[in-house]
């Protein structure tokens, strides 16, 4: 089981509260989703996964934000064996990076996973274009169709329609998920399962999860919030793992659309140790003290834990406050309970600085003013 190092003053009828606000959010379906999952839908991306694997060297996975940074988080960290690479493009609009993917490619065999809601985002949608062309250059219109697997809206959208006429298999966004609290939907499932993570593990954990973190993902949000109220504006997670570092910046995602909003929130930013330590460990020691860290303490060897037991003895000795998440195993089930606990201590949190977990205004008028200059 998670366990947090902090006890912090909590009321426990807000908490309840905020939880029953969560259940009856129309964008709360992560909440219940480890133990309510569509099991239909998780045989068809086992399938799926199955197919893809047989018959392709390489996976090319299209999205950004949340239809990406999970499952590529959770890939990196475990490393799993499978043939199939996986490559990921569409997320952002660099012409040398999507040069480099199509390039990486190059004349091996190959599917494409494209992830969005709508289908009209700019960055999937470019390099989506590009991969649809290169399929069908190598393959002719019709097998191309069956190597294209797009996870869209279940009813409506660009990317919905196309895939409808076209043939290509469907996987659904759920309705009420939102892309950043997707790692546990098909959004995340296909390509982890294509790269050869164990999903039924991963769930297993997840949904184990629904009971044990409740108590520790309230003191850790609790204790966020606390902190933030006292004018600490910046969170520092704190890996010992260099394989864990794509998992920071999906908590960086998580946290900063879910919290910053209406000027309020933590700045989450993130470290790698100990090669931080040589580069940014200076100014964590002894800079500004608006910040504390949170250490994401996953089970290592005996020199990388005394490396964590000095830099929590330092830093707080240097006056940072230091919380501490010990993770109970690095594996599929280890992982899927993070998720899980990250998910819940993030949409607590957001509650209670007063704002909506769920929504992302700023990322939308960002679109809107690109939307007017091309």
């Amino acid at each position: 089981m998670i366990e947090v190092n902090c006890d912090p003053k909590m009321d426990e009828a807000r908490t309840a509260e905020i939880l029953q606000e969560i259940a009856h959010d129309k964008m709360g379906g992560w909440l219940s989703l480890p133990r309510k999952f569509d099991m239909g839908e998780f045989v068809r991306i086992k399938e799926a996964a199955k197919k893809i694997q047989e018959e392709s060297e390489y996976l090319v996975c299209i999205g950004i934000g949340g239809s990406y940074l999970g499952h590529r988080a959770i890939i990196e960290a475990l490393r799993p064996k499978s043939e199939t690479k996986i490559i990921y493009a569409g997320n952002s609009l660099s012409r040398r990076e999507l040069d480099r993917a199509l390039g990486k490619v190059g004349d091996h065999d190959f599917s494409v996973n494209v992830i969005s809601k709508s289908g009209t985002t700019l960055e999937p949608a470019i390099a989506f274009g590009e991969f649809k062309k290169k399929l069908i250059e190598k393959y002719g219109e019709e097998e191309a169709a069956t190597r294209i697997y797009a996870t869209t809206d279940r009813k409506q959208g660009a990317l919905h329609d196309e895939a409808v006429a076209a043939g290509y298999t469907r996987f659904v966004v759920p309705d009420n998920i939102g892309g950043r609290y997707s790692v546990l939907t098909a959004v995340g499932l296909l390509p982890m399962a294509v790269a050869g993570v164990n999903v039924d593990k991963l769930l297993e954990g997840a949904s184990e999860a629904v009971d044990s973190v409740l108590e520790p993902a309230a003191k850790y949000a609790w204790m966020r919030f606390g902190l933030g109220e006292k004018g600490y504006d910046t969170e520092v997670f704190a890996s010992f793992e260099p394989a864990t570092a794509y998992f920071n910046e999906w908590l960086k995602q998580l946290f900063g659309e879910s919290e910053g909003k209406e000027k309020q929130g933590v700045w989450p930013a993130s470290v790698i140790y100990s090669t931080d330590l040589h580069s940014l460990g200076q100014f964590m020691q002894e800079g500004r003290r608006n910040l504390w860290e949170t250490i994401i303490d996953y089970p290592t060897d005996e020199t990388n834990a005394k490396v964590v037991q000095a830099v929590r003895v330092a830093h707080t000795e240097g006056g940072i406050p230091v919380l501490n998440i010990g993770v109970p195993s690095y594996d599929e089930m280890g992982f899927g309970e993070l998720v899980y606990f990250f998910e819940l201590s993030c949409a607590i949190s957001a509650k209670l600085f007063g704002v909506n977990p769920f929504d992302q205004p700023g990322v939308e008028a960002y679109k809107e003013e690109l939307r007017k200059l091309l």
